[in-house]
């Protein structure tokens, strides 16, 4: 039932907007039915074909469902709530193991870095018109990106590299378009795409990263632009390896019009090469964050891509924030000449912890994922139950309906927190939670 709320508008995108503005403002609640697409043609005096329209983007911004007879529906959770609001909040007495952030003693100090941005800003402020990148900053960028491969372009700066993909997306992608992205995956970005009227298309990935079957099966049934994670894929830590990535490279340049966005979110703290896949494809861009490897606060990520790509990003950018902050870009051009973090020692250290959880549950006859990176994505038959379970045996872990559309059910462990004394109980506890409930009989 609608109540009170009367949907209005003549053209598509009128009538779309007018059912977005009532679930914004509660008027149209979660699971509140909408007239049928005849019926509701009749009330605004509009085509039929009009309302399937208005519908039909809807469904794209995940907005509403359709259920068959049942009709349309305003989703029970619509794509403004945040998948990372599935998490299970730690007691106390509960490790976390679900937040997903790095060792806080394996950041790096900030005390040095920021003396001498404090410094460089006294002898000369950031004033509006500046370059919107330190030369110094993209020099060093490009340096690192030539050396593995990445090929040549532009530097930009966004804030992290959720900030990058969005722009890069609006920059060549319209609502309705659809995106091919690596199921299970990254949460963030699984909720940004219909958040910006697009539509995610599952690609099924394994140790090494998404299978080009799938990859191909998606593009060809039109998807405009696919996200491909190089290194410690969230949340199963798949890494992009020479031969898949050769043969990702043979599936993209089919689809020349496609855009690619690499996304390496290993970057400094995975001690395997990069494989780049940029190059192949007419539109491309390659993300990398320092959020892993310097702090989750450091929010700058650098991008490279065409000319193109980096141009309609750089042009909306200076319509918006206009630039990521000089001091925090002079903060980490220190962090990154000083040598602050040490990837191999860091790579070493979460590789430590990882292969020991999954070196454990393997043991116990439970499988686990984790080649790199600082996540173990382990397959269970009810997420549900064994995230309850685990809860209860006094860990908290993050349940996989924050990063699975179509894929099957999971957890993610995040290793971080782990010393060596923690492996063997989680993996006990994990053995425990994984396993299918027994049944109950009520006879």
């Amino acid at each position: 039932m609608l109540g009170e709320y009367r949907i209005s508008g003549r053209r598509a995108s009128d009538i779309a907007g007018s059912v977005e503005r009532g679930v914004a403002s509660g008027d149209l609640a979660p699971g509140h039915v909408l007239p049928p697409m005849r019926e509701l043609a009749l009330q605004l005096g509009v085509n039929p074909n009009t309302v399937a329209a208005a519908y039909r983007t809807l469904r794209e911004r995940g907005v509403i469902e359709t259920a068959g007879r049942r009709g349309s529906r305003v989703r029970p959770r619509p794509a403004s709530t945040a998948r990372g609001s599935l998490r299970v909040e730690a007691p106390p007495g509960v490790r976390d193991l679900g937040d997903g952030n790095p060792d806080p003693a394996l950041l790096p100090p900030l005390g040095p870095a920021l003396a001498a941005a404090s410094e460089a800003y006294a002898r000369r402020p950031g004033m509006y018109g500046d370059a919107p990148v330190l030369p110094e900053l993209a020099e060093l960028v490009r340096a690192g990106l030539d050396s593995d491969g990445v090929p040549a372009g532009p530097v930009v700066l966004a804030s992290g590299s959720l900030d990058a993909i969005e722009r890069v997306l609006s920059a060549h992608l319209r609502p309705g378009d659809a995106v091919a992205v690596e199921d299970p995956g990254w949460g963030a970005l699984l909720d940004l795409i219909p958040a910006l009227g697009m539509h995610a298309v599952p690609v099924a990935l394994d140790d090494e990263g998404p299978l080009p079957g799938d990859v191909e099966r998606a593009l060809g049934a039109g998807a405009r632009a696919l996200v491909v994670t190089d290194r410690a894929q969230n949340p199963t830590g798949a890494a992009v390896g020479d031969a898949r990535a050769a043969e990702l490279r043979s599936v993209l340049a089919g689809h020349p019009g496609v855009l690619l966005i690499e996304d390496d979110h290993g970057h400094a703290i995975v001690d395997l090469p990069v494989h780049p896949l940029a190059g192949v494809t007419e539109r491309w861009a390659f993300v990398r964050s320092v959020s892993k490897a310097y702090g989750p606060d450091l929010r700058l990520a650098v991008l490279t891509g065409d000319a193109l790509t980096v141009d309609r990003v750089t042009g909306r950018q200076h319509l918006g924030p206009g630039w990521v902050s000089g001091l925090l870009q002079r903060t980490v051009l220190h962090l990154w000449a000083s040598g602050a973090v040490d990837p191999v020692e860091v790579a070493r250290s979460y590789g430590r912890r990882r292969d020991a959880v999954v070196r454990a549950l393997g043991e116990r006859g439970v499988t686990a994922y984790g080649r790199t990176g600082m996540n173990v994505w382990v397959p269970v038959s009810d997420e549900t139950g064994a995230v309850a379970r685990m809860l209860h045996a006094g860990w908290a872990v993050a349940p996989g309906a924050r990063f699975r559309m179509t894929s099957p059910q999971g957890v993610r462990l995040t290793v971080s927190p782990l010393s060596a004394a923690d492996v063997e109980p989680l993996a006990d506890a994990v053995a425990a939670a994984a396993r299918p409930a027994r049944p109950v009989s009520y006879g």
